[in-house]
């Protein structure tokens, strides 16, 4: 077997009741001092028995809690420094201040001036509307930082409802306090059945809607867990020299495995940002590239010295297999399988290039997925959506793991 890339690693959370308390959304930034701040949140029917907030206003609204980690010594020992009434979060800079942004339904925003040691209250963005995301990627362009979320934008379907998901892209300036409203642009909406609309020839899901077999059901087709890319190479297609254009790489929901959901936003010179479809060369408008792992969430990161585009995500070994031949701790359908993580880099977000696996679990129900990362001088930080033998299933895991892939731009072949 071939040597993994990070698979030691240090368990910066674990549930103290796997049963019914579970370790979701585990996000990663780097402030200019070297200070790594992390967050991740807690989920489950446990969470009721928590210390603490239990939704924003302490009223019991979706009780989720988060929790804030600092570490100064590249991930080694951590301190925890706050906790947070919402989910679906990710810490980022921006200026000389530290946010961690989610949402608790609405969009939910805490803030630290001193590094992430202290944090101000939650602060919500929007009002009574309904938000997902996971805890994506954030990059920097224009004097100001760029990010994804979700917004549900109707409550037609009953069960999972990714086809009414409208991917967001927020732009929020360096120089602003990103704790008021309206410092925020928010892009047009462009929901998938909208998308299903105007196609008219988006690929049929690879299992029919409804129940594959007992337990392990398909839901209506659909996009989440939104990336944002910027091309700067002026020999890629969808470049634009004004900096000014986006696009967004998001899971595709298909119940296959190999392909990513793909959608631009361009912004004009008065600052309004519009979503819409790309084009291929040939001006015709598409949905879907090939993407390894983007049947589940994965994280995109842009390399500066290596002006490459590192790929975190889930590999897929086994998604042809028939449902009722799988075995009981393998997670929902074929192609969810969350225990092996693989990194791939690209010059240009279609064509991936394999530097290995980073981490996997000893089985099918020891999940190593959701990872969010960082780079930190010359070595790659990935904070881990985990699980061991006591997880609940791949997808509710009891653990956050750290790992560090030293060295990582000696992975690149090309």
């Amino acid at each position: 077997m071939a040597e993994l890339l990070a698979n030691e690693h240090h368990v910066l959370y674990e549930s103290v009741d796997p049963d019914r308390l579970y370790a979701y959304t585990p996000g990663i930034c780097r402030l200019r001092s070297g200070r790594l701040v992390a967050t991740m949140d807690q989920g489950g029917p446990g969470v009721a028995d928590l210390e603490g907030p239990k939704g924003l206003l302490g009223d019991g609204r979706n009780p989720w809690q988060g929790i804030v980690w600092t570490s100064d010594d590249h991930g080694a020992t951590w301190v925890e420094r706050t906790r947070f009434p919402f989910m679906h979060a990710r810490p980022f800079v921006a200026g000389d201040r530290v946010y961690v942004l989610g949402h608790n339904s609405d969009l939910t925003i805490i803030a630290s001036d001193d590094g992430g040691v202290t944090w101000s209250g939650p602060v919500e963005l929007t009002s009574d509307q309904f938000w997902h995301q996971s805890a994506c990627n954030v990059i920097y362009a224009n004097d100001a930082v760029y990010l994804v979320m979700e917004r549900r934008t109707r409550f037609d379907h009953p069960g999972w409802y990714v086809s009414e998901l409208a991917p967001v892209l927020m732009k929020g300036p360096l120089s602003a306090d990103l704790t008021e409203a309206a410092s925020w642009t928010f892009a047009s909406e462009l929901p998938f059945y909208e998308v299903e609309a105007t196609l008219g020839n988006v690929p049929v899901p690879f299992f029919n809607p409804g129940t594959v077999s007992e337990g392990r059901k398909m839901n209506p087709i659909g996009w989440l867990e939104s990336n944002v890319v910027q091309f700067l190479d002026p020999d890629h297609v969808w470049h634009d020299p004004s900096g000014r254009r986006f696009h967004l790489w998001m899971r595709a929901h298909t119940g296959g495995t190999g392909l990513a959901c793909v959608a631009k936003v361009v912004e004009d010179e008065n600052g309004q940002m519009t979503t819409m479809l790309e084009q291929t060369p040939a001006g015709q408008p598409f949905l879907y590239v090939p993407c390894p792992g983007g049947q589940m969430r994965f994280h995109i990161l842009y390399d500066e010295p290596t002006q490459l585009f590192w790929l975190l995500g889930s590999i897929a070994t086994d998604s042809a297999c028939k449902p009722e031949q799988m075995p009981e701790n393998r997670y929902n359908l074929p192609n969810n399988e969350r225990h092996v993580q693989g990194l791939h880099y690209s010059r240009n977000c279609i064509d991936w290039i394999p530097a290995g696996i980073v981490a996997k679990g000893n089985t099918a129900g020891e999940s190593r997925h959701y990872a969010s990362m960082v780079t930190d001088g010359d070595d790659l930080h990935i904070l881990s959506r985990s699980g061991d033998h006591r997880a609940k299933n791949a997808h509710d895991g009891n653990l956050i793991t750290f790992h560090t892939v030293r060295d990582f731009r000696s992975l690149v072949a090309i």
